[in-house]
């Protein structure tokens, strides 16, 4: 073979080797092309997904600055993304009104995925403040980390919160007016009895004076005649006479009774009166400590026409009891729903059985962190359906008109929302019920 063949065919494989490397070269130019496309298809599709989300979506460094900032976002913040990019986060978010700064959180944090749910202030380019919640979680790439913000402004869900706080506490007052207005007849008819012997003694107080005054002339009479040595025997005899008609004896006997009793029916009535006065004092609008002790009789002592009746009343009250911080007239309603109830139930179970008075009891205990109030009542008692519903609202069991089932279920959130304590119910049918209340003794 001579050298022009061997070139013409070295040359023929040199093209050929050309063309399959261009071809694979167009190849694989297709394959890298088609690759970025879906990498750019996959940025839009998450990009469509993040500015479609009703939540405020915004991406910053570990530095604190903003890479991402989606619509949801600039709605919430009245910025544009252009506006806030390459801003530090905290220029939006007060962090410093919550328990770590965004640097603490960056800083304690660790590079695998973390997720953390806060509520803090936000601050709109127009200056104005407001509440929103947050989830910041920490997400790991291969080259650094990006903290991952969920924002959501929760205005109209305080706002709503702050209504129904309202309401709630328009209903808890109404209800408290109401159950005054219940007691209204029967604090009247308690203070009319020792009002009654009050007005009895003072009318014979009045009787007895006018027939002393009628011995006090003739003893006039008597000192004047000692005074001048002569006594007459007409004038001993008229003293003697005026003393058996206005039967002084008897009068010098009963006189320091009537004014003992008398002394006890003030007595009874200032202390009806200032229980009144203390159980429908308007509450307050922070926690003081009270003793649950006094309260506990306050109401006892209101509420009496309520169960006296149907039921005898003991109390059985530690007098080692701390104070405890309550709302006063919160509480104090609580006691009076709990006893009325005890009182219906003792009814209903006189009107089934026939049996005589009930008997309702009120203990007070320490125990630990806690005050411990049991109020238990020898009443009809409650099945495990009626049981498990007792402090629903509306729930009642009573007839029409005897009750809106509000109490126990004000009752309970009185407690359990309001001073964080507990109540109980413990109960069988036929057997009386038993309900227990625990109040935390530090705030």
């Amino acid at each position: 073979m001579d050298e022009i063949e061997r070139l013409t065919r070295r040359c023929a494989r040199e093209r050929a080797a050309r063309k399959q490397a261009e071809e694979l070269l167009e190849q694989k130019s297709l394959e890298l092309y088609q690759l970025n496309q879906d990498l750019i298809e996959r940025e839009n599709t998450s990009r469509s997904i993040l500015e479609a989300t009703a939540d405020g979506i915004i991406i910053v460094s570990e530095t604190g600055r903003i890479e991402m900032f989606n619509r949801a976002a600039q709605i919430i913040f009245y910025y544009s993304e252009g506006a806030v990019i390459g801003r530090h986060i905290e220029d939006l978010l007060n962090f410093a009104g919550s328990d770590i700064t965004f640097a603490e959180y960056v800083e304690t944090g660790t590079r695998e995925p973390t997720c953390a749910l806060l509520e803090m202030e936000g601050k709109r380019s127009d200056g104005s403040r407001f509440p929103l919640e947050l989830t910041i979680s920490k997400v790991a790439l291969p080259e650094r980390a990006l903290i991952i913000i969920s924002v959501r402004d929760i205005t109209k869900r305080r706002e709503a919160e702050a209504e129904w706080n309202s309401m709630e506490l328009q209903l808890r007052q109404a209800l408290k007016l109401e159950a005054i207005g219940q007691l209204a007849a029967g604090i009247a008819h308690e203070i009319n009895t020792p009002i009654q012997f009050v007005g009895d003694n003072t009318r014979f107080f009045r009787d007895s004076f006018i027939d002393i005054e009628r011995l006090a002339r003739v003893r006039d009479q008597l000192v004047v005649a000692a005074r001048q040595g002569s006594v007459p025997e007409e004038l001993i005899a008229k003293c003697e006479e005026v003393a058996e008609e206005i039967d002084f004896a008897y009068l010098r006997e009963e006189l320091p009774k009537a004014v003992e009793q008398t002394l006890e029916g003030i007595d009874r009535v200032a202390g009806i009166v200032r229980a009144m006065n203390e159980f429908s004092h308007p509450g307050l609008e922070e926690k003081t400590s009270i003793d649950i002790n006094s309260a506990i009789q306050n109401t006892v002592t209101v509420s009496r026409n309520e169960w006296k009746y149907v039921a005898e009343l003991e109390t059985d009250l530690d007098p080692d009891l701390p104070l405890v911080p309550c709302f006063p007239g919160d509480f104090n309603q609580v006691i009076l729903n709990v006893v009325v109830n005890a009182a219906h139930a003792i009814s209903d179970a006189s009107e089934l059985e026939g049996a005589d008075k009930g008997l309702i009891r009120i203990s007070t205990r320490k125990k630990d962190n806690w005050v411990l109030i049991k109020i238990s009542d020898t009443g009809v008692g409650m099945p495990p359906e009626v049981r498990d519903r007792i402090f629903d609202p509306f729930f009642t069991t009573k007839k029409v008109g005897q009750g809106t089932g509000q109490g126990l279920a004000i009752a309970y959130s009185v407690v359990v929302d309001k001073h964080h304590g507990s109540i109980d119910v413990e109960s069988q049918q036929g057997k009386g019920a038993t309900f227990v209340i625990r109040l935390p003794i530090t705030q």
